[in-house]
């Protein structure tokens, strides 16, 4: 089934030609079904590549989604063009009072600031609330994921000097959790972080379970009991390249990065990138989308349940 988008959004005619199928709201409208409702609070500055490549994995399901695009605030984004955000993006104040199946908060490239440095931090916080009330499940990608524990549990990250960079192998710690379901015991996936909290953290925090982790880089998928919460410090999002891009960006900025590791054939960064994550960051979206999101939702979203239970 398809993704509703907004018509002329760049990402449709990447989809269309890898054989997704979007539709706009007009034949949306003449579907006698109730799609999911899902949000991207989508916090890169590389708007348009995160669009495309989370719409990418949304779109591996028999469920319709309609997907709203949400923007944290008003400042131009360094590497999108102002002209599409105020095409695609909608304002936390426009969707305030709307109740969503689920809600994706993605990463940040904020490892060095502490929380409350953060220019939009009061706004974060506020949105983190919000979604305990009107999202049956929030799932919070790399630096959301870090800065949803410091906000709800009050876990504080530590900031390794060297940055975790690269495919990294993990094992399945929960198998009988739905989000595993079809995983493979061990999977790779990749990591982008300067922050770390050891497992052992995660463990200790009551409510939650750590589903699936690293020896190299510790917990990877994270869960609430209650399936309202979802935590993954990694990008099973990326894209094959996303990864040498940020690498030759940060060599293009002066700095002296390490080779991502187990990316390239030999830690050769001129040879192509070998891409073995794609099959379970799709596998992961469409489990989370089914277990967590399709199958715990209300049919009526005014009937979403109230906040789910917090202990720090």
């Amino acid at each position: 089934m398809p993704i509703r988008i907004p018509e002329q959004l760049p990402a449709q005619d990447v989809l269309l030609g890898e054989n997704i199928f979007t539709m706009d709201s007009d034949r949306a409208a003449n579907q006698d079904i109730r799609p999911l409702e899902v949000g991207i609070l989508n916090l890169m500055p590389n708007k348009i590549e995160t669009e495309i490549q989370l719409l990418r994995l949304l779109s591996n399901t028999p469920l319709q989604i309609n997907v709203d695009l949400i923007r944290i605030d008003n400042q131009a984004p360094k590497n999108t063009p102002q002209s599409h955000m105020d095409a695609f993006y909608h304002s936390f104040s426009d969707i305030a009072q709307k109740r969503y199946d689920g809600l994706i908060v993605t990463g940040a490239p904020l490892a060095m600031l502490q929380y409350e440095d953060v220019k939009y931090w009061d706004t974060m916080t506020t949105i983190m609330e919000w979604a305990k009330r009107h999202v049956q499940s929030t799932l919070y990608l790399c630096w959301g994921a870090h800065a949803a524990m410091y906000h709800f549990y009050g876990v504080t990250r530590q900031l390794r000097e060297t940055k975790f960079s690269g495919v990294y192998e993990h094992s399945v710690k929960a198998p009988r959790n739905e989000l595993m379901r079809g995983f493979d015991p061990v999977f790779w996936a990749p990591h982008s972080r300067y922050g770390h909290i050891d497992e052992a953290i995660y463990d200790g925090v009551e409510g939650l379970n750590v589903i699936a982790a690293s020896k190299e880089v510790g917990a990877y998928i994270v869960a609430s009991e209650d399936k309202r919460m979802v935590f993954v410090t990694g990008h099973p999002e990326y894209d094959p390249d996303t990864l040498k891009d940020e690498f030759s960006r940060d060599i293009a900025a002066g700095q002296t990065p390490d080779v991502p590791v187990n990316y390239f054939p030999c830690n050769d960064p001129s040879l192509p990138p070998m891409v073995r994550w794609r099959s379970h960051g799709s596998l992961f979206f469409t489990n989370w989308l089914n277990y967590y999101v399709y199958q715990t939702t209300p049919y009526d979203l005014n009937q979403l349940a109230g906040s789910p239970a917090l202990k720090r």
